[in-house]
């Protein structure tokens, strides 16, 4: 059984993340949602209520094969720590890639043993961001068609306070 970590920091979990997550979910036997608790960013999501979120959309979508954790530092360390061989990352767009090879070169260099896949979203979710859904959320903007309705429905209150 292959085992694929798919890091990032998921704040929020978008509809892109979700259906990179479900395609990735029935290529490997496992996947780890590997939330990225970056001290010195500030999130937007406090890192236990993103951790919950991610869980119950993980649980109404029925990915039996799919945990969520959490990690800091860099990722093929904790690739490694699981035994991972396999790290996925999402691609929405052309501007993308080139972050994106960037970062999965410098995991090779770090350790050549783990390989990284590249997944990309389908159309309809290219222009979803995590950045983009806040700044909806925060300016009022109905954003239940780019979120997981339990994110949604936690952006909008969080949003009204």
């Amino acid at each position: 059984m292959t085992l694929a970590i798919y890091p990032g920091s998921f704040d929020p979990l978008t509809k892109g993340h979700l259906d990179v997550l479900k395609r990735a979910s029935r290529i490997f036997g496992k996947v780890i949602i590997a939330v990225l608790n970056n001290p010195s960013k500030e999130p937007y999501i406090p890192l236990d209520d993103k951790l919950t979120l991610i869980q119950d959309v993980i649980t109404d979508a029925g990915l039996l094969n799919v945990e969520v954790d959490c990690f800091d530092g860099l990722t093929v360390e904790y690739a490694k720590e699981k035994n991972a061989k396999v790290l996925i990352r999402g691609l929405r767009a052309v501007s993308d890639f080139e972050y994106e090879m960037q970062l999965a070169q410098m995991n090779q260099n770090l350790d050549p043993t783990i390989e990284t896949v590249f997944l990309t979203t389908k159309p309809n979710y290219n222009f979803i961001s995590s950045g983009v859904v806040k700044e909806a959320a925060k300016l009022g903007g109905d954003i239940s068609k780019l979120v997981p309705k339990n994110v949604n429905e936690y952006l909008n209150k969080r949003c009204k306070v």
